[in-house]
């Protein structure tokens, strides 16, 4: 098979692509003939830092979409040809291939109308969204804030964020102002805006926050932390809060962090059954037009890694994935 490959860490550009074996599933794995590989984040930092646990050359890329070419012993509920979506393990040989082995449990079924590139937007920024919006217990009503919200997560956790009844707050860049409030913001605050953290804190005197969503750093969503009220919860999509933000006894917040790939070696299978079963919803969403896929960019497979150099320098206010 066709797979971009590195033997050392460093830019998207020390890619390339070569021929190696074509894998074979083993019990309880899958092998995918890929039609569509979503690029993300994780893929270059990880290309450029790369793993003490990996084997090179190295095939990076955790998503993916194709079909099922063959099925592992203990598979019995997945038949070859079948359409799926799927994120792996950043540990193992991933999806920038032509082939891929993948969990079983993993594999999220896709409606026959799906395209493919559509369907491997999902995994990653659909996923880390939905498990970050599960971290709270919220009610229809409840006001959350999302920084970050430009981008393909941001996007994502906006529209499960409506969806859910919340009333969304999104930070993010002012020219995608438009396109945020069509996502379901119901407002928009520019976050190359002078003091914008001080006016939140005003506003949250008369309109409690229940929820902050932060898609920065750690030091930065502990800064946001005072905007909370009381029993509210603070999310970390990038990083974690090392130390308590505030005072004990004071607002009493809940800090939660979100990691996608920490499902393959710490989740069951019914952990990674509910995963799954959100991310067909996602997809039948999608081919019905109640969700979107934010695809900006729809390169070929011989363009990727000029697709994920792209997405490295960004912005990026939305999904790149790239087509086999």
């Amino acid at each position: 098979m066709k797979a971009w490959v590195h033997d050392k860490t460093g830019d998207p550009d020390i890619l390339q692509l070569r021929d190696r074996p074509k894998p074979e599933p083993g019990p309880g794995e899958l092998l995918i003939r890929n039609r569509a590989v979503g690029l993300n984040p994780v893929d270059w930092k990880f290309v450029l830092w790369g793993h003490d646990s990996w084997e090179w050359p190295h095939i990076p890329g955790v998503d993916g979409a194709g079909e099922v070419e063959a099925v592992g012993d203990g598979v019995h509920h997945i038949a070859p040809g079948t359409r799926v979506a799927y994120h792996n393990d950043l540990l193992k040989p991933g999806s920038f291939a032509e082939y891929t082995v993948i969990p079983a449990r993993a594999a999220i079924p896709l409606p026959a109308a799906l395209p493919f590139a559509a369907a491997a937007a999902i995994p990653c920024p659909g996923l880390t969204a939905r498990q970050a919006i599960d971290k709270v217990a919220l009610w229809p009503g409840a006001h959350v804030l999302v920084t970050g919200a430009s981008g393909a997560v941001g996007g994502a956790l906006l529209q499960l964020a409506s969806a859910r009844g919340w009333v969304v707050h999104a930070v993010g860049s002012a020219s995608q102002s438009e396109r945020l409030l069509r996502l379901g913001a119901a407002t928009v605050t520019d976050y190359r805006q002078h003091g914008w953290k001080e006016d939140w804190a005003k506003r949250a005197r008369h309109q409690p926050l229940n929820a902050v969503f932060d898609m920065v750093n750690g030091a930065h969503a502990a800064s946001l932390a005072p905007l909370l009220t009381a029993n509210g919860h603070l999310v970390c999509i990038q990083d974690r809060q090392e130390t308590a933000p505030l005072p004990a006894f004071s607002t009493t917040i809940s800090l939660h962090e979100v990691g996608l790939n920490a499902m393959h070696a710490h989740a069951c299978d019914r952990q990674w059954g509910r995963l799954v079963a959100a991310g067909a919803e996602i997809a039948q969403h999608i081919s019905e037009g109640l969700f979107d896929p934010q695809l900006i960019e729809i390169a070929g497979f011989d363009e990727l890694p000029q697709a994920l150099a792209r997405l490295k320098a960004g912005p990026n206010p939305g999904n790149r994935v790239v087509v086999l």
